[in-house]
């Protein structure tokens, strides 16, 4: 029986190969315990409010997909041969809803995806309970399976070969780098200790991961003030 992942983030790793299609990329791992999980609360909601506002004023004139950091990602996701219209970045998704309102799910999730829209970088929350060995950043063999819903049912799904994944020792745990997370470690209204993966590419990935990942541990604390926060900050030179 394969054990559960305790969340040291010394044992988590990134392959190789994805530093072989971006060099820049970087990424800040956060593991969270302690969390106070459930519905929306005043410094959720205040922090998508602070997101729509920045995100509108980005967005002036522009799409999405026409910001910087954006462009990034749709580069990196062709680079694997997926297409704007089969797949988008999470942060580059979030940003498409900002006209209609961001969603408003529970609010470790809300806190989350706000601080996503303010960096414009994507950003991963997950259920460490949900984990059985520890993360892995890799290029998928084609093989790898991924738990996810389809018309409210329960279903399998494999990667692709050669798009980017995130997953552990059972399966995939993140399609196409941030795209969708499965259902097995999705964070939820009940999750009380999570990892938190921030995601960052371009010239200016190093400031943009740290910046979103300090910001994120300050907005945690105000509705989990005893939460105790984790990082790992990496990179192509350092992993």
């Amino acid at each position: 029986m394969m054990a559960s992942w305790e969340g040291d983030l010394a044992a988590a790793t990134i392959d190789p190969e994805v530093f072989a299609l971006r060099p820049d990329y970087v990424a800040v791992l956060i593991v969270a315990r302690g969390l106070v999980p459930g519905d929306p609360s005043v410094a959720s909601e205040e922090a998508l409010c602070e997101a729509e506002t920045v995100a509108a004023q980005a967005l002036e004139g522009v799409e999405a997909h026409d910001l910087p950091t954006i462009a990034e990602w749709r580069s990196a996701f062709a680079a694997f041969g997926v297409k704007p219209r089969e797949a988008r970045s999470s942060a580059e998704a979030l940003l498409r809803r900002v006209g209609a309102g961001l969603p408003r799910i529970d609010r470790l999730t809300d806190i989350y995806n706000a601080v996503s829209v303010i960096h414009q970088t994507p950003i991963g929350g997950e259920d460490l309970t949900g984990y059985v060995g520890a993360p892995r950043l890799s290029v998928a063999h084609g093989d790898e399976t991924f738990d996810t819903m389809a018309n409210g049912e329960p279903t399998a799904q494999i990667a692709s070969a050669g798009e980017v994944i995130w997953r552990d020792a059972v399966g995939v745990t993140c399609r196409r780098w941030n795209w969708r997370q499965c259902v097995r470690t999705r964070l939820t209204a009940r999750t009380t200790d999570a990892l938190f993966i921030i995601d960052a590419l371009g010239s200016d990935a190093p400031h943009r991961a740290t910046a979103a990942a300090d910001d994120l541990a300050r907005r945690l604390v105000i509705d989990s003030p005893e939460c105790r926060r984790r990082p790992r900050r990496t990179h192509s030179r350092s992993w």
